[in-house]
């Protein structure tokens, strides 16, 4: 069953400048209890979508379903299906938690003792457990964070939408809200989707990305699948000087499964397909040889090899341009 049908979704924006297309006709889908990451740099068109998928913005054009609803036939009926995290969060500082997730649980229609049973129950599961009294102004940021998610899933939801849920946290903090996210997931079967400019994040959550590129689906599929759609793995053989890497080559150059050779000094690199399989064949060939392997390593695609070979360039370069640009309509 699909959790979100997509289909030909677009928002264009009017400026002073003209017409900004800033999501040009996506179709995808979510399985219900998939973690679905969308991947891409500021302003290629996440926020966008996601505010789309959450009623937050109408369309120009296309539909959808979520949590089975029509978008646009049942908009109200989108909203008390799903629970949405902005980037920013919406929390009152001089609240106390206990409070605020009481107040939205009263919005959601539930009684205030049914708020606060199920406020307890929250806080239990994210790490809250003795901050009910707390004022909002006095959380962590981490805290804070998950906090936001907690008002996102207190009228239990069975889709919540996460809008960049890591940015500005520490690296502990990061990892502590990944195992949350993780949670919602595998305790209750929650559907999430979140967007992401993180690529260990993607990497690191997700059961499946979705790569967005000035507002187009570029590919999707999960990370391990993403990884193999380009060059292969590439492993590194150091054998002592450049004389020995160049018998080194011409011996591998041929063997099935490998891809290309190179000489880097004394190592060479060898592209294949499965390289913690191909890595002890290789030094294997290499020692039968009498090529003496003085080390050997192997690296993976990254996520940012995906997008580089997609797009012509860096997931990273991409964000930091678009950082510095000047910013027009939602991202």
């Amino acid at each position: 069953m699909s959790m979100i049908e997509a289909r030909g979704l677009t928002r264009h924006f009017k400026t002073r400048t003209g017409l900004v297309e800033a999501v040009r006709g996506v179709d995808f889908h979510v399985a219900d209890g998939e973690l679905v990451g969308f991947l891409g740099p500021n302003g290629a068109g996440k926020t966008t979508t996601q505010r789309m998928l959450a009623t937050l913005l109408a369309p120009t054009a296309g539909e959808a379903t979520v949590a089975g609803r029509d978008l646009r036939r049942d908009p109200t009926g989108v909203r008390r299906a799903i629970g949405y995290v902005a980037q920013g969060g919406a929390t009152n500082p001089s609240a106390a938690v206990d409070e605020e997730l009481v107040v939205q649980a009263r919005l959601y229609g539930l009684s205030a003792d049914e708020g606060r049973r199920r406020a307890r129950a929250l806080r239990d599961h994210l790490d809250l457990a003795d901050l009910g009294e707390r004022l909002i102004k006095q959380l962590s940021g981490g805290q804070r964070r998950r906090l936001d998610i907690a008002l996102g899933m207190i009228h239990e939801p069975r889709l919540i939408f996460l809008d960049e849920p890591s940015t500005g946290l520490d690296p502990h903090s990061r990892a502590n809200l990944w195992g949350h996210i993780r949670g919602l997931r595998d305790r209750a079967g929650t559907t999430i989707f979140l967007t992401t400019h993180y690529l260990d994040e993607a990497d690191a959550l997700c059961d499946r990305i979705l790569i967005i590129d000035h507002g187009q689906i570029v590919a999707a599929g999960t990370p391990a699948e993403l990884k193999r759609r380009i060059s292969g793995d590439l492993v590194t053989l150091e054998v002592g000087d450049a004389a020995a890497a160049e018998r080194a080559r011409a011996l591998l150059a041929d063997r099935d499964g490998v891809r290309d050779v190179t000489i880097h000094d004394a190592a060479v690199r060898v592209t294949v397909e499965q390289g913690d399989a191909a890595a002890l064949v290789l030094m294997r060939a290499l020692d039968d040889a009498g090529l003496a392997v003085a080390s050997l390593r192997v690296a993976h695609p990254t996520l940012d090899d995906v997008f580089l070979t997609l797009t012509g360039r860096s997931l990273r370069d991409a964000e930091a341009d678009a950082s510095g640009a000047s910013h027009v309509g939602p991202a």
